[in-house]
């Protein structure tokens, strides 16, 4: 077999630039080669805070999860979405029941069933985000083994969803109004400050106990008693003012109490919170998260390695 002498110094001279960098295979060559995505994946020392720009970065893998987290929880169930509504609704009609006809507890002027809902409205927001930020890290063991991607984007799609509920379930909460002649002042307009400090509250407390949790799944079994204990420590089923005034203050230490009294205040127009414990119960919703986020930070690194 015969080779034509400039196929044969053509075969050298891409054998020769194939081992070059990529600047001087553009200069052999004449032609623009594109260069491949770089990702570098280096471990943070001491309390940093969270990478926020690399967290946009894989905003659609957010999404996509809080689609998944949706799909699942109601596939192979008749009601399907619906059961947003009706759990919320089904629970404020046994705390009506209960607290507000056996018990007889007052409600503040305003019929049991819409006071107790949208005390759930911020109960709900709290507990479904601790739930799923607790759980994020450990019910997702089979993606952080596999491939890399910033661990603070599993908890976030939990809280993406669980804002999704709230919303669905702000629409009875209107119908009740509208039914009971409610008509909510100014104050509705500070509602999605109290929701936002709620889920922040809930996803701080998450995000440490997932932290915990991945070495320890003690933290599992015990999460859901703690969080039994704090319903009936917190004014969800009644009024704060039910509470004896001999213990309002160790009660009012409660932040869910501040907020969710301001919460009732803004739906129900009830009597205003007061001004100082709700502030500092915003505040503190804030401090947990953002002490939440670094510790997570701080020992994401070892996911991989315990889980």
């Amino acid at each position: 077999m015969t080779t034509n002498p400039d196929d044969a110094s053509k075969m050298s001279q891409i054998e020769l630039t194939s081992n070059l960098p990529t600047t001087s295979m553009r200069a052999v060559t004449g032609t623009s080669v594109p260069r491949l995505p770089l990702l570098t994946i280096r471990a943070t020392g001491g309390w940093a805070a969270p990478n926020l720009r690399e967290v946009w970065a894989f905003r659609d893998l957010v999404v996509s999860l809080a689609v998944r987290d949706v799909k699942l929880r109601y596939r192979q169930t008749y009601l399907g979405v619906a059961w947003v509504v009706l759990q919320p609704l089904l629970a404020a009609g046994v705390f009506s029941f209960v607290f507000g006809t056996i018990a007889k507890l007052p409600s503040n002027g305003v019929p049991y069933v819409a006071f107790s809902y949208a005390g759930l409205l911020g109960w709900n927001a709290f507990t479904s985000t601790l739930g799923k930020t607790s759980h994020s890290i450990v019910g997702n063991a089979h993606l952080i083994s596999k491939v890399y991607f910033p661990r603070l984007v599993l908890p976030l799609s939990g809280v993406l969803s669980t804002l999704l509920d709230v919303a669905v379930a702000l629409g009875p909460m209107a119908a009740l109004l509208v039914a009971y002649g409610i008509r909510p002042g100014w104050g509705l307009l500070l509602l999605p400050i109290w929701l936002v400090a709620f889920v922040l509250l809930a996803m701080g407390l998450g995000l440490v106990a997932a932290a915990v949790m991945v070495a320890h799944r003690d933290v599992g079994h015990l999460l859901p008693i703690a969080t039994q204990a704090l319903m009936f420590g917190s004014p969800v089923a009644y009024a704060a003012s039910a509470v004896p005034e001999r213990l309002q203050g160790v009660y009012g230490l409660n932040p869910l109490t501040q907020l969710l009294e301001g919460l009732r205040w803004s739906l129900l127009n009830q009597s205003p919170p007061n001004w100082g414990l709700a502030g500092v119960g915003v505040a503190l919703s804030v401090a947990v998260f953002a002490l939440g986020s670094v510790l997570f930070q701080r020992t994401e690194r070892r996911f991989v390695d315990i889980i």
